[in-house]
């Protein structure tokens, strides 16, 4: 697989000692409608959404050889409990959560999103690393607070995280529940400030996710915050996009120790 399939975060204070990418649908060898949007093979690795499992599973293999070890693949759930990634492999029962976190070298943080917001965490000393899968239920529900809490006790220090491909302040139709949710676990104007009125859509809002993630995590006491300009509802030859497209396949975004 290329470099120019994979997105390589943009994190300045990123510890050189931790190493991060995310995926894109290019360079993969899945069918539409889980292609790459190009006429050629898509690198979906999700395999709970249709696709067949022979094509993820060499989809799986090619992104391996840029990991260090294999990715701790939990069971997603909207949820925001907290995995130890090293509990979790081939010969072990399949973990449910949103979240991971690692502490020894090779063992890889790994979230599947296509549309929800993920998001990668590192501490400064290079200790302990993160990755949370943040869709609307899982953000408001506390997932980023629950990741830091984790890495904390873990024995993290300050923390930087960086907010990858995810569906854009412009694309992110939600109701008022959305609003409601947000308000009631981080009241103020600047989260409501997070909504736009949709123009033509009574009672509908525009929703920026990365926003709200900023504002949950500097609740937490993480203000070194990058990313959050990929949108994946707007790049279809690029990003798999759940809102936009119904039947799609999962990107991945990944962290590790060196």
């Amino acid at each position: 697989m290329e470099r120019s399939a994979l997105v390589f975060p943009d994190w300045p204070d990123l510890p050189p000692s931790v190493g991060a990418l995310a995926t894109s649908r290019d360079g993969g060898v899945s069918g539409g409608p889980y292609d790459d949007g190009k006429g050629g093979g898509g690198l979906n690795l999700g395999l709970h959404v249709g696709d067949d499992a022979e094509a993820v599973r060499a989809n799986r293999a090619r992104l391996q050889e840029w990991l260090p070890g294999r990715p701790a693949w939990i069971s997603q759930v909207h949820g925001a409990d907290v995995v130890d990634a090293a509990t979790v492999g081939p010969e072990q029962p399949v973990r449910v959560g949103d979240a991971s976190i690692a502490t020894s070298p090779g063992v890889v943080s790994a979230i599947l999103t296509a549309d929800c917001l993920p998001v990668l965490f590192a501490d400064l000393g290079g200790k302990v690393v993160g990755a949370a899968h943040a869709g609307w239920r899982g953000l408001a529900g506390g997932v980023l607070g629950a990741t830091l809490a984790a890495m904390r006790q873990a024995g993290a220090g300050e923390i930087t995280a960086w907010l990858g491909p995810a569906i854009g302040p412009d694309a992110f139709e939600v109701g008022p529940d959305v609003l409601d949710a947000f308000v009631a676990a981080l009241p103020g104007e600047a989260t409501r400030a997070a909504f736009r009125p949709y123009p033509g859509r009574p009672g509908k809002y525009l929703a920026d996710m990365s926003a709200l993630a900023r504002l949950m995590l500097a609740r937490d006491g993480v203000t070194r915050v990058h990313g959050g300009a990929l949108c994946t509802a707007s790049a279809p030859e690029r990003f798999y996009s759940y809102r936009r497209d119904g039947v799609t396949g999962r990107q991945a975004s990944l962290i590790w120790l060196k």
